[in-house]
């Protein structure tokens, strides 16, 4: 009944909202990208593998790029420790569609269907998974049903409910009890996600605490951002701003003036969270008279940065890498009520850090940083200020970077955990299908 009433809820919603869709796909290629595939169209490449029987599958979620990143070392040891099975990946949006396919390969990267009885329907049918992997907290009912009806165990890794969705899944805890109370495992980011995820009707005997596969993915240092800034840029010292939201620009631009007068021998570095906005924010820093360029159109022939230049990193996956020659970094979606990005990436250079006050996105990661003094908070009126303070004292945010390091490195071993556990589980299926 629950679930009659939520499709008939998505209908409606679909009928209403019609006019917005189509308007939004014409003029917008994020909303195009992968149509087909999401509303149940299998692409041929995933259907020789999904119906090999020496070939079955494990279907893995995670919808963008933060989530690609943070599943991949366990699809690796997966793969090692699995070799009868092939891990096949979808995700939901366009970019991290991208990061996955050079990732893993597009062979077996697809765009999750949306969550339509017929488009769920066509992917269970085609792809036959053994088990399917959920990253976070990608709930849906009609995949979930679907899944449990065919006897295909459901696990989550990296699960988490936010402080800002905590409210309304408590509020629906009704709606969600049938559905979380079916999972085989839950695997929690900290005893804090556990405890709610408890609370929302998950069985106490599936649900343990692994830890944050965030702090177990290793980005490559070296990139061609990477080359260029070191090779191009050589005697300059970064203020690397990453992830960044509509507000935040204007608020590093405003806060650049103070920032170079503290060292003339400063660049930035600013990278949109977003590859639709990197037009806006390019006109943006052409309206405020700094010199700056552009990542994708900077070669070894352009000639040498500028001091108090601006590099506008409009290219997708160099981000992590460029942390690891910051002076200091900041980190985006932090200034305003938007949940902050993943401060894990600087860490694991020991870049000293610097993010706004609105970080629930990432609350465990922050405070474990915070308590080590391993990251500074500030608020947007306090954000030159901060940075100044990190570039000005050396000795001071070396030991800071340090810290976040260490923090970054105590923190590990998720991956492992996951991956036994999802082991556990496939021997514990297959013995309950041998006859007795």
């Amino acid at each position: 009944m629950i679930l009659f009433f939520y499709n008939l809820a998505l209908v409606v919603a679909l009928i209403a909202g019609a006019p917005w869709w189509l308007w939004k796909m014409a003029t917008t290629h994020k909303y195009r990208a992968g149509l087909f595939e999401r509303l149940g169209r299998v692409p041929e490449r995933l259907k020789p593998a999904a119906t090999n029987g020496r070939s079955p599958a494990i279907w893995l979620h995670a919808v963008s790029v933060g989530e690609v990143l943070a599943v991949s070392r366990m699809v690796e040891q997966l793969e090692r420790g699995l070799p009868e099975f092939r891990v096949l990946i979808s995700t939901t949006t366009r970019t991290g569609q991208e990061i996955a396919r050079r990732r893993f390969g597009p062979e077996r990267v697809f765009y999750c269907p949306l969550d339509l009885p017929f488009a769920v329907r066509a992917y269970l049918n085609a792809l036959r998974p053994h088990m399917l992997v959920l990253a976070e907290t990608e709930f849906w009912p009609n995949l979930l049903s679907q899944c449990f009806r065919r006897g295909i165990p459901v696990t989550t890794v990296n699960a988490r409910i936010s402080d800002r969705s905590w409210p309304r899944y408590r509020r629906l805890r009704c709606f969600w009890r049938p559905y979380l109370s079916r999972l085989r495992r839950v695997l929690a980011q900290s005893e804090t996600d556990a405890a709610r995820l408890l609370a929302l009707g998950c069985r106490p005997e599936c649900v343990s605490v692994a830890g944050n596969l965030k702090f177990d993915v290793r980005a490559p240092q070296e990139n061609e951002a990477v080359r260029l800034l070191r090779s191009q840029g050589r005697g300059l010292r970064l203020v690397v701003a990453g992830s960044t939201l509509e507000g935040e620009e204007a608020a590093l631009l405003e806060a650049w003036p103070r920032l170079r007068d503290a060292d003339a021998q400063l660049a930035m570095v600013l990278a949109p969270r977003h590859p639709e906005r990197f037009a806006a924010v390019a006109a943006l820093v052409e309206r405020s008279g700094f010199p700056w360029l552009r990542r994708s159109e900077w070669t070894a022939v352009s000639g040498p940065l500028e001091p108090s230049a601006i590099v506008l990193l409009d290219t997708i996956g160099e981000l992590a890498g460029v942390y690891s020659l910051a002076s200091a970094a900041f980190v985006g979606g932090s200034l305003f009520p938007a949940g902050g990005h993943n401060p894990l990436e600087p860490a694991q250079f020991g870049a000293p850090i610097a993010m706004g006050p609105h970080y629930a996105n990432f609350r465990s990661v922050v405070e474990a940083l915070r308590a080590h003094e391993a990251l500074r908070i500030a608020e947007k009126s306090d954000l030159a200020a901060t940075l100044i303070e990190l570039l000005r004292d050396r000795a001071a945010a070396e030991a800071m970077g340090a810290r976040a390091k260490q923090v970054f490195d105590q923190q590990a071993g998720a991956t492992v955990r996951c991956v036994e556990a999802i082991r556990a589980l496939l021997v514990t299926e297959a013995a309950a299908e041998r006859p007795a």
